[in-house]
């Protein structure tokens, strides 16, 4: 049989005798001859490793960007007139970009090796009728594997014979127990999740132990699998980085096209000499290029990067930081994203009332409450008996460090004894009261565990606990109020745990029985019947509070929140609905997703915001679903089975502390604390990040626009140009590394996060900024040539006249940046005048450049410049007020029409 219809094959539904027979292998192991035949057929058990692009190629691709090219384009011209410092400035901007970029980005690919780690390093196995330890990587289909308590499985396995087994597949299936094994044969189309009798490569064994036969190695495991999707997964362009190509390519050929035009009509239609024009066409150019917005756009990321850090968000990919500002919706993995990944106990049914059970964590201190009302002394007494028991038929151990409580043993037994602690009983001075000294531990058969203890003061008991219906069966009675009992309801009792089960709960039912002193050992028949049902407890793994509060966040800045888990339905829609999400009655299986095409899926993902039992694929449909819908995807998760669609979604992001390896390499964003609530703030970082790459862009452009119509229209209209070209520079050199550098650090507006999500293919600039280009562009020249016209007036040199429009046009500039600092609001509140200190220490770095260049000699004779009086500094300060005002008025009246001043 070839590797790729065995793998293909469906080992869960046969027997375990037909599985044998169709691996052509024993139950005492495969020959040494047949090992070495199979490991010539099949491989060894590990994932190739991807070819992967070489250094000096992954540093060259920084370089291909529309706005490098303009950047070189920049240093060119600059090179052209002669600026050699100016070229180096702007080249050494375009190497540091380019670093920037290369270390940050093009390490998705080590998602292979994550996953390629997660391979046993060590297999135990039956070969030759003997037990032999032998390294992971060489075991062959046939192999005889044995299981214990501890081990990662070491290839794909269907299950011979299993000894209280249960496997933690959080990696495959997300879902936060461990799942109990069986052999049984099941439904060929059983889902992933529900294949009892298979274990999975990468998965943890966490009790009991097990024979199994190898059904797959390598590349055609489970994991196998999942590593050729990631690796088969198109890695989307970030928004930002889409607009601004597009941005780039259109304002490249605005610039080149101007310059041309301008060109010819100097040479041709105004008779000018060729290099005279071509020399103001430079300088045009130059006014034009905004020569710093690549390096300040980079800029405004790696501040971001430093700002998400302080929310708990490492960046692993820089325009991502962006990316998640502008995400629509949210695909969020329920277990220790939206939930504590911890279980615990929250109801406790017993026969007079049903209890509610609130703490954190596994720790002992915690409330019980009655109808809504703190309990105190309204506990009925069955309550401290059930504690008790789940106390007593328990062989976890709680362990307090630091303040933190954690759990040795099954998660489950764990949260049986919170809830025994949070009932009031000391645990270590019980269990020393209470001897053990017999058990019958937990079976898959018969899906209950007993003990038999004995106290100091001649009291003994049994106490169970177990699936209810198991439980049940061996009931008589149940316990009434005090400590009497009472005839057993069992109708009562199944409809109880069909509710909690219903509110998405794993459901346990205890018992005792108290017997004689003399009794000493516990047989399977001393339980078969006559006990006292105690009650039922329901566990869930409890959201996070903190993901309450963020989801409604997420409700309030337009950002649909979807649940996408590996888990059972009917406990995803009780987490959904426990932490807000917006439909969490409709659900979608994965079952039901197999059935749907692609145009099916499409027109059911936007109502349905809990997805159940999916697998990698299906959580990779579900978001290139929404992403065919025009929707910016952020995808969260931290198992194996999370990589593909994390490395598909716009936004990537896994959890730092219980997320795999091989999510966090596939990636965009890792949160350091695995917090929902992280997101959040993330997205409002992103959020403002955006506003502040759009600020600089906003100031930089009418600034350069109103410099360049300066040289324009003097050109066109035959006069005498107000400021020369190297003026021009030193203004853009000034000016473009200081003022528009000081916006990258701007905190987040207050409206920030009550804003709906920008459209993914929504323009750097929309016509609404093109307007507002415009009219800066003409205030500027109008200021400028206003000032210029009025110096000449007043008999001034041609020197001072240039002097004086230089000037007016870094007033303006500044004037401009207080301006454009709130996008959305007015400008005129003391918190906005007053400024941060980046904006504050711009505007003085600057101001004293200026002032340098205005009156200091020798600055003077580079420049071409003269002091320009007190009287007439004064009026330029008052033609940048004015500026100021002006456009506040316009901010005000475009924010009545049209919402906003793009």
């Amino acid at each position: 049989m070839s590797e790729e219809s065995r793998s293909s094959q469906s080992w869960h539904a046969e027997s375990p005798d037909a599985v044998l027979a169709g691996l052509e292998t024993r139950p005492d192991g495969l020959a040494s001859a047949e090992v070495t035949e199979r490991r010539e057929r099949f491989g060894a058990n590990r994932l190739p490793e991807a070819p992967r692009p070489p250094a000096w190629r992954r540093l060259l691709r920084q370089f291909h960007n529309i706005l490098i090219y303009v950047l070189l384009g920049a240093a060119a011209v600059t090179a052209v007139l002669g600026h050699g410092i100016d070229t180096a400035v702007i080249l050494a901007v375009v190497l540091a970009n380019a670093l920037i970029g290369f270390i940050q980005e093009g390490r998705a690919e080590q998602a292979m090796d994550a996953i390629r780690h997660m391979l046993a390093l060590k297999a135990a196995v039956v070969r030759d009728g003997q037990r032999q330890a032998i390294p992971g990587d060489e075991l062959v289909p046939g192999d005889i594997v044995l299981l214990e308590a501890g081990d990662r499985v070491p290839a794909d396995l269907r299950l011979l014979e299993v000894h209280d087994l249960h496997v933690d597949e959080a990696v495959l299936t997300g879902e936060s127990l461990a799942e109990e094994k069986e052999i049984e044969a099941l439904e060929a189309d059983t889902p992933l999740g529900d294949r009892r009798s298979m274990a999975y490569s990468g998965t943890l064994v966490t009790r009991g132990a097990a024979r199994g036969v190898v059904t797959a190695t390598g590349t055609h495991t489970e994991l196998g699998r999942i590593s050729g999707l990631i690796a088969g997964v198109q890695t989307l362009t970030t928004p930002l980085l889409e607009q601004m190509n597009r941005f780039g390519r259109w304002l490249t050929a605005v610039i080149l096209l101007g310059a041309g035009l301008i060109l010819a009509l100097g040479v041709w239609w105004r008779g000018m000499a060729f290099e005279e024009t071509f020399m103001v066409v430079v300088g045009l150019s130059v006014a034009a290029i905004p020569e710093g917005l690549p390096a300040v756009l980079t800029i405004t990321l790696a501040v971001g990067v430093q700002a998400m850090a302080r929310r708990q968000a490492i960046v692993r990919r820089l325009p991502a930081i962006e990316t998640i500002g502008s995400v629509s919706v949210i695909c969020t993995d329920k277990t220790g994203t939206l939930t504590r990944n911890e279980m615990a106990v929250s109801e406790v049914a017993l026969a007079t009332a049903t209890l509610t059970i609130t703490g954190e964590g596994y720790s002992t201190s915690g409330e019980v409450f009655l109808d809504g009302q703190p309990a105190g002394s309204s506990i009925p007494a069955s309550f401290g008996r059930l504690a008790r028991t789940a106390l007593l038929c328990n062989d976890a151990h709680l362990r307090s460090e630091e303040g933190s409580w954690r759990v040795e043993g099954d998660p489950m037994e764990g949260a049986l004894l919170a809830m025994a602690g949070r009932a009031g009983l000391d645990l270590r001075e019980e269990r020393a009261r209470w001897r053990r000294n017999d058990a019958i531990p937990f079976d898959a058969a018969h899906r209950f565990m007993a003990t038999l203890d004995h106290d100091h003061e001649g009291h003994a008991a049994i106490s169970v606990k177990g699936a209810p219906e198991a439980v049940l069966a061996m009931c008589d009675r149940q316990a009434a109020d005090g400590d009497g009992t009472e005839p057993l309801d069992r109708a009562f009792w199944a409809e109880r745990a069909e509710a909690l089960a219903g509110e998405g709960q794993r459901v346990l039912a205890l018992a005792w029985r108290p017997v004689e002193p003399s009794q000493t050992v516990l047989e399977r028949a001393e339980v078969g019947d006559g006990l006292i049902l105690l009650g039922l407890v329901g566990l869930s793994d409890p959201p996070r509070p903190e993901a309450i509060e963020a989801v409604a966040e997420c409700r309030r800045a337009g950002i649909r929140v979807k649940m996408i888990t590996g888990d059972h339905a009917g406990t995803a829609r009780a987490i959904a609905a426990r932490v807000g999400l917006e439909r969490p009655d409709r659900s979608l299986t994965g079952a039901e997703i197999e059935h749907l095409s692609d145009a099916e899926l499409i027109e059911r993902v936007t109502d349905v915001d809990v997805f159940a039992r999916t697998s990698p694929e299906h959580k990779l449909r579900l978001v290139e679903a929404l992403q065919a819908l025009g929707q910016s995807v952020a995808m969260t998760g931290d198992g194996v089975n999370d990589a593909p669609a994390l490395k598909r979604a716009d936004a990537g992001i896994a959890m730092g502390r219980k997320g795999s390896e091989a999510a966090k390499e596939a990636a965009d964003l890792v949160l350091v604390d695995d917090n929902f609530a992280s997101i959040v703030a993330a997205v409002r970082e992103g959020r403002t990040v955006y506003d502040n790459i759009k600020k600089v862009i906003s100031w930089t452009l009418p600034t350069n626009a109103g410099e360049a119509l300066t040289i324009i229209v003097a050109l066109l209209a035959g006069l005498t140009l107000p400021v020369t070209p190297i003026q021009i520079l030193w203004i853009n050199l000034v000016t473009a590394t200081t003022l528009g550098l000081a916006l990258a650090f701007e905190p987040s507006e207050s409206s920030v996060m009550h804003r709906p999500p920008r459209p993914r293919n929504e323009p750097v600039l929309t016509g609404g900024w093109l307007i507002y280009i415009a009219l800066v562009a003409l205030v500027f020249l109008a200021a400028v040539f206003g000032v210029y016209h009025h110096a000449v007036a007043q008999g001034h040199s041609l020197e001072l006249a240039r002097t004086m429009a230089m000037n007016t046009l870094v007033v303006l500039e500044i004037f401009q940046l207080f301006f454009i600092r709130n996008l959305h609001g007015s400008s005129l509140s003391l918190e906005l005048i007053r400024g941060t200190r980046p904006v504050w220490l711009a505007v003085i770095v600057v101001t004293l450049a200026q002032l340098l260049v205005t009156y200091l000699p020798a600055m003077q004779g580079v420049f071409a410049t003269e002091a320009v009086p007190l009287a007439d500094g004064l009026l330029i300060l008052a033609v940048g007020v004015a500026s100021f005002a002006l456009m506040e008025v316009y901010k005000a009246i475009a924010r009545r029409l049209v919402g906003g001043v793009g």
